[in-house]
């Protein structure tokens, strides 16, 4: 197909919200789409919690002037999107290889999969490492409880790292999807 020529499935969706179902229906992977499944749950929700965060955000600074609240304000929006990217990303990316009718690779869906699962999991040991091991609240210091369990190794050398570094797995689980699609294209 050139790109002077239309077809009707050039039509099949329309933006983020088409790209999901036609997705779901275009790719014959059972893990892919498990995958558009799981991850556009997972984006509603991480959508909710910025949302939400941002709503009391606002509403716990309303009578403080401008300037830096703005930022912080901003920076809520700013994480939601690196989020919601890499979330959406394998789903927008197999959408589109099937409605332009793209050579890829024969297993380009399921790699994909594999890659926004890493990214869900990746979020999942963020978070992890982000942990303090003392925090406050509802008015009362909270500690952590020591890991135990089959995963407590694992568990008690995400809590040694320090929290700077809980950005770091989702960035790269990113940046695996994106050299993903670029490989196998």
């Amino acid at each position: 197909m050139t790109a002077g020529v239309t077809s009707e499935s050039d039509d099949a969706y329309r933006g983020v919200f088409g790209a999901i179902p036609y997705a779901l229906r275009a790719s014959d992977s059972l893990l892919f789409r498990s995958y558009v499944v799981v991850g556009s749950l997972a984006s509603v929700l991480v959508a909710l919690i910025i949302t939400f965060a941002l709503v009391v955000l606002i509403a716990a600074t309303s009578n403080v002037p401008g300037g830096s609240l703005t930022l912080s304000r901003a920076f809520y929006v700013v994480i939601g999107i690196f989020v919601l990217g890499p979330l959406l990303a394998p789903i927008l990316f197999v959408a589109r290889r099937h409605r332009r009718n793209l050579p890829v690779s024969d297993n380009y869906d399921t790699v994909l999969a594999i890659a926004g699962y890493l990214f869900l999991c990746s979020l999942y040991i963020g978070l992890i490492i982000s942990i303090p091991e003392c925090f406050v609240l509802d008015g009362q210091m909270t500690c952590r409880d020591p890991p135990t369990g089959l995963f407590a190794p694992l568990i008690s050398l995400l809590y040694a790292l320090p929290a700077l570094t809980s950005p770091l797995p989702p960035f790269f689980a990113a940046l695996l999807i994106f050299a993903v699609h670029r490989r196998l294209r």
